[in-house]
């Protein structure tokens, strides 16, 4: 008896070893999403990092230099530290110091900005130039409307407010086309559609299956 205890205490540690290292797991979500979802989004640099020893594994605060606020005004009027778990596989996300400017989007708690690796931060210099612009104003302009994944075919929008996204179709991956260079804006009626934003808004705004 003692032996097959030992046996099930073995495998339950072999189980809460794999739970532990199976690691975070995020839906894909367009960076409009992203930031209609997030609390706070802001653009700084990360100038300095400290491990707070406040659970088992601890939580990462990263001081950051605020460079501008997008949204979030109602809940932080100015973004000092980013609070986010210290292990990656628990959807911890890691900034470098005093290197880079980031875009990041996150939830306030308790007057805390927390973020993580569901969360949309990246570089600001890898942002393609409609992500920029989606991120000073187009993306809030599409908050009413549903931008709806299509994982294979056939996939069809079922409302007015939706803007079907296929970058998970394309054999270039994600983020893609629709991820870098289209917002899903709301037109007249309450319709929402593609919109890239290159000349005058009705010459690029584009049906809500294309691209």
């Amino acid at each position: 008896m003692q032996s097959v205890y030992q046996h099930l205490i073995s495998l339950l540690f072999v189980f809460g070893s794999l739970q532990l290292s199976e690691g975070c797991s995020c839906a894909l979500s367009h960076p409009q999403d992203a930031f209609c979802n997030s609390d706070i989004v802001i653009r700084a640099k990360v100038v300095g990092k400290k491990l707070l020893r406040d659970g088992p594994f601890g939580t990462m605060r990263y001081t950051v230099k605020q460079m501008k606020m997008y949204k979030g005004f109602d809940k932080v009027q100015h973004v000092q530290h980013i609070y986010t778990d210290s292990s990656e596989s628990l959807c911890g996300v890691k900034f470098d110091i005093n290197k880079y400017q980031y875009l990041i989007t996150g939830r306030v708690y308790d007057g805390k900005v927390y973020t993580g690796l569901c969360n949309f931060n990246e570089r600001w210099e890898r942002l393609s130039l409609a992500q920029k612009k989606g991120i000073n104003h187009r993306y809030q302009l599409g908050c009413n409307c549903r931008i709806k994944p299509c994982h294979y075919l056939p996939c069809f929008v079922t409302s007015k407010n939706e803007c079907l996204w296929t970058d998970m179709l394309s054999h270039f991956g994600y983020p893609g086309y629709q991820s870098r260079h289209y917002a899903c804006i709301q037109q007249k009626e309450g319709y929402c559609s593609w919109y890239r934003g290159m000349a005058s808004r009705d010459k690029t705004t584009i049906n809500a299956t294309d691209p």
